[in-house]
C-alpha cells in the first residue's frame, strides 16, 4: 500500500510542476526585450489640415514646358503616383526624400525621427508633360478624372512595414 501511495505523490507534483510551468509560459513571454519597431511612434496624418505639395517638380515640370507643349493635370491617385515615382529613389528623408507605396495604396515619407506622414497631392494637380503623363492616364485623377484605378492594387518590394 505505501508503494501506490509514492506513486500518486510523485504523479501529482509531477503535474504541478508542469501546471506551473505551463503558468509561467504567458507571464515570462510578455517580458521579452520587445520589437524593434515597438521604439518607432505611431504614424502621423498630415492629410488632415494642410497637404504636402511637391513645388521643386511642379516648377521643373513647368520650366520645361514650352508655348506649344500640351500638358496633363495629375490630381488624386494619378498625382500620387507620379509623387511615389519621382522620390522612390532618393537617398534622404523627410518630404523631399524617399517615398513609399504603403500596401493599402496610400504614399508615405519617413521623417527623421522615422515616423510615417502621409503624403496628398496638391488639390490644383501637378502640370505635367502629356507625353510623361501618359504612363499615368489609367489612374483615378488624370486630367481631373473621376474614373480610374486607385493605388491599393500596386505593391512596392522597397516598402518598409508601418
Amino acid at each position: 500500500m505505501n508503494t501506490i501511495f509514492k506513486e500518486r505523490k510523485i504523479v501529482s507534483r509531477l503535474f504541478a510542476v508542469l501546471l506551473s510551468a505551463l503558468l509561467m509560459v504567458p507571464l515570462l513571454s510578455s517580458c521579452g526585450g520587445g520589437s524593434k519597431n515597438a521604439s518607432v511612434p505611431p504614424p502621423v496624418d498630415d492629410t488632415v489640415g494642410r497637404t504636402v505639395s511637391d513645388r521643386t517638380s511642379q516648377t521643373e515640370a513647368k520650366k520645361g514646358l514650352s508655348t506649344g507643349q500640351k500638358v496633363a493635370i495629375l490630381a488624386g491617385a494619378a498625382g500620387l503616383y507620379y509623387l511615389y515615382n519621382q522620390h522612390k529613389n532618393a537617398s534622404q528623408d523627410g518630404a523631399q526624400g524617399k517615398y513609399y507605396l504603403s500596401k493599402n495604396g496610400r504614399v508615405y515619407y519617413r521623417d527623421a525621427e522615422h515616423r510615417p506622414h502621409w503624403v496628398t497631392p496638391p488639390a490644383e494637380g501637378i502640370r505635367v508633360p502629356e507625353s510623361e503623363a501618359q504612363k499615368y492616364r489609367e489612374f483615378q485623377g488624370y486630367n481631373r478624372s473621376a474614373t480610374g484605378r486607385d493605388l491599393s492594387g500596386i505593391t512596392s518590394s522597397a516598402a518598409p512595414a508601418l
